[in-house]
């Protein structure tokens, strides 16, 4: 068959598109995983905490842990994304599953807290890799399906999320440990699919290594050093900044505004988990098309400050329900901002760059829950649907750095 015929030809045009759609599906496991990972320990920390510090008080180490985790994203996402360009995305990639693996094994069987904290601190480091998984994706798509692409990265983090507590409060019941003991064999089976099947997207770079490249600080002052860069790290530090809202309020609110009992909760939770999941598989995409990127991230923008004005205010149980579809149009703001982002740094810098917005993600997540659950508390006894207006505020102050973003490439 001639070559022109080949391309046309069903057969071949079904072969690349598979040969395309494997990457990605390891991938989009990886995420899924790296966030069930983090919500399976949520329902049964309290109680494994208990029974290695032999302690009812045990709160100060549930933050402790938390804010280890999401230090040590910050540390290590800008060095492992730089690493993935120095090395290539495939070895980056199988080190963090490996790793993930070994942890959550090690986590199984800790007997003492201080295994408990090793254990999380190498979750938070393997976790990292999220970074190495958003530069894989802009090297694998075209421009114009980044998008859509970043969006079902999003809408995979939010399977994993919602999966994670269910999973990890199921299992727990049979077996404390044995949560862990799932999440070990899940990414080992992933590790395994991943060596034989994912292939390199970056070449390796030739030329002297230089350690300095993976100080977690210098690709952050490389990515402000480039013009028109600091707006785009500041929206995606406030966009997870908003984020971090909803794990630190919303069972508090519900329990305080509504009287919900922990399966009203977990309804609501999960009904605007899947309304968030859809919105981020199918909307997207379009959404960039028709509004373009700037419309698009200002559309979630406004979507998500009407919703929560709304809340603020209601005093009826139903109104968060009638909300959601509004709520949700959020979610197409991260894909679009990831989307305009990527065609603002060379293609050689991909890693590099998602690194640094993996580490604001996680700085954001260090600060964010302080903030709001001060704001929270302040105003619980008068008005706890305050909270939300915080919120729109935060929304706010990204309106004016969206409309300053650049939409060309910044040299660096």
């Amino acid at each position: 068959m001639r070559q022109a015929e080949r391309k046309h030809d069903p057969s071949c045009l079904r072969q690349r598109n598979a040969s395309m759609n494997r990457p990605l599906i390891i991938i989009y496991t990886a995420i899924v995983l790296d966030a069930l990972g983090i919500g399976l320990i949520f329902p049964i920390l309290p109680a494994l905490l208990k029974e290695v510090t032999h302690s009812a008080d045990v709160a100060p180490f549930i933050g402790a842990l938390t804010a280890l985790y999401a230090a040590m994203q910050f540390i290590f996402a800008p060095v492992l994304g730089t690493l993935s360009d120095r090395i290539g995305r495939r070895p980056v990639l199988l080190i963090s599953l490996g790793g993930a693996a070994v942890n959550y094994l090690l986590l199984a069987f800790a007997p003492s807290l201080w295994l408990l904290f090793l254990g999380r601190a190498i979750a938070g480091l393997t976790s990292a890799n999220t970074a190495v998984a958003a530069a894989f994706i802009t090297d694998i798509s075209a421009e114009d399906t980044r998008a859509r692409r970043f969006g079902l990265m999003s809408a995979m983090f939010g399977i994993g999320f919602i999966a994670g507590p269910v999973t990890g409060g199921f299992l727990g019941d049979h077996w404390l440990r044995l949560p862990f003991i799932a999440a070990a064999l899940l990414n080992g089976c992933n590790f395994l699919l991943a060596l034989f099947v994912l292939p390199e997207t970056r070449k390796a770079t030739a030329g002297r290594f230089d350690p300095a490249s993976l100080n977690p600080l210098r690709p952050l002052r490389w990515a402000l050093s480039m013009t028109g860069m600091l707006p785009v790290i500041l929206i995606f530090f406030l966009f997870s900044f908003t984020g971090e809202a909803y794990g630190v309020s919303w069972a508090l609110w519900g329990h305080d505004v509504f009287g919900w009992n922990g399966l009203w909760i977990g309804l609501t939770l999960g009904t605007f988990g899947i309304c968030q999941t859809l919105t981020q598989i199918f909307l997207p995409g379009p959404a960039a098309r028709i509004l373009g990127e700037r419309g698009a991230i200002l559309t979630g923008i406004g979507g998500a400050s009407i919703a929560l004005t709304a809340m603020a205010f209601t005093h009826h149980g139903w109104m968060v329900f009638a909300v959601m579809p509004v709520f949700t149009l959020a979610g197409i703001g991260v894909p679009a901002l990831q989307s305009l982002a990527t065609r603002m740094v060379d293609d050689t810098q991909q890693g590099r760059f998602q690194g640094v917005v993996a580490a604001i993600i996680s700085l954001s997540s260090i600060i964010a829950p302080l903030a709001f659950s001060a704001i929270y508390f302040s105003f619980q006894s008068t008005w706890p649907g305050a909270v939300w207006l915080s919120v729109v505020a935060v929304y706010a102050l990204a309106v004016p750095l969206v409309l300053a973003l650049r939409t060309t490439r910044s040299a660096g």
